[in-house]
């Protein structure tokens, strides 16, 4: 059952099912390639944009003392929730003229470090959520498949809301997901190279739990990497070099179905 938070100074109360922000994505994020990536009908979004808005508006009326006297699930959902709730109004704040989160953004300020939205009390960016907040406070490297940059290359959007009741599970399932796309990760046996999203080179120090390093996180979990038995044990026992590939900016739109007019 979910709880309900008193926002302060309001009548209102926070939920923290997400219910609105749950039908919002229902409505408009779609799997895609056997559940391994998702689009975003940002046309269809964007005419709902009043509802995002709503959404918007009830997380960035919790204050930091009501955040405070969450348990660290509650706090995570909703760090990973703002996030990419915030990213689709960043997105539509420019669609349809745009074919990436990166043409937001110019040579002395990336769209992440745009100061456009009020949380906890202040003015944040996206950078500030992810890499002031939910890398260094919780330490969790599942959270890298959770939040999403509007990007082809990047971990699915999920058309649900991540919940504390329910986050492990949910991060479980974004990261078989993501680890499980071939055209992300990949081993190829005949070289011995594992091929890896560059997630793992740019955040490799929150893959390194024990001192083993990103490949060791890899190896850990080889099940999800390997395509046989053979090759899962040789993940396994580390008989593998890491290769990063190039990673797909290009926006995680729905595309419309030739001669569509709307």
């Amino acid at each position: 059952m979910a709880t309900v938070f008193l926002l302060p100074g309001a009548a209102a109360a926070f939920d923290s099912a997400y219910a609105a922000y749950g039908a919002l994505l229902e409505r408009h994020v779609h799997w895609i390639a056997d559940g391994h990536a998702s689009v975003v009908d940002y046309d269809g979004l964007k005419r709902d944009s009043r509802a995002l808005d709503e959404v918007l508006q009830q997380l960035s009326g919790v204050d930091q003392a009501a955040f405070d006297r969450w348990q660290r699930p509650e706090q995570m959902a909703f760090l990973i929730n703002a996030y990419n709730a915030f990213t689709l109004k960043l997105i539509l704040s420019e669609y349809p003229d745009l074919r990436s989160i990166r043409d937001l953004g110019s040579l002395l300020r990336s769209p992440w470090k745009k100061a456009f939205f009020e949380l906890l009390g202040d003015t944040r960016t996206l950078d500030w959520i992810e890499h002031e907040q939910l890398r260094p406070r919780y330490r969790e490297p599942r959270v890298h498949f959770a939040v999403n940059c509007a990007s082809i290359g990047c971990p699915a959007l999920r058309p649900e809301p991540y919940v504390g009741d329910r986050l492990g599970a949910q991060l479980d399932d974004q990261m078989r997901r993501f680890l499980g796309d071939r055209t992300r990760n990949r081993y190829n046996a005949k070289d011995g190279v594992l091929h890896v999203s560059r997630i793992f080179d740019w955040f490799d120090e929150d893959f390194d739990a024990g001192g083993q390093g990103v490949k060791g996180w890899l190896a850990a979990h080889a099940e999800l990497l390997g395509d046989s038995p053979a090759d899962r044990e040789r993940l396994r026992g580390g008989d593998f070099s890491i290769d990063t590939l190039s990673y797909d900016w290009s926006l995680n739109r729905m595309r419309k179905p030739a001669g569509a007019t709307r």
